[in-house]
């Protein structure tokens, strides 16, 4: 069973892609056809007009990074860092960080 998953994973993959995509494409279709006519007066869209608005907000608000790899988790990690520091490097990094504030 476990080659058969292996040899099958070309032919899996996609096809889970494209239904999230379908799935996702549909929604926005949904969302946008009961809500925006009534608020905002616009007409109603197609499937295929909701996968590329779907499509060209993901290209021109990124893909997220979500979850640990947000800004607070780094924020977090930089302040062990600079706990972790001896009170010279301390001093040098501080003086690296007024420097790139100009």
């Amino acid at each position: 069973m476990k080659k058969i998953f292996y040899k099958g994973r070309f032919v899996f993959f996609p096809l889970i892609g494209i239904a999230f995509l379908s799935l996702v494409s549909y929604v926005v279709m949904l969302l946008w056809n009961n809500l925006l006519p009534e608020i905002l007066g616009v007409r109603s869209i197609t499937f295929w007009q909701a996968m590329g608005i779907f499509i060209l907000s993901k290209i021109l608000f990124g893909f997220g990074k979500g979850g640990k790899m947000g800004s607070s988790w780094k924020r977090g990690r930089m302040a062990e860092r600079f706990k972790e520091m001896t009170p010279e490097e301390q001093e040098q990094f501080k003086a690296k960080m007024q420097h790139w504030k100009c």
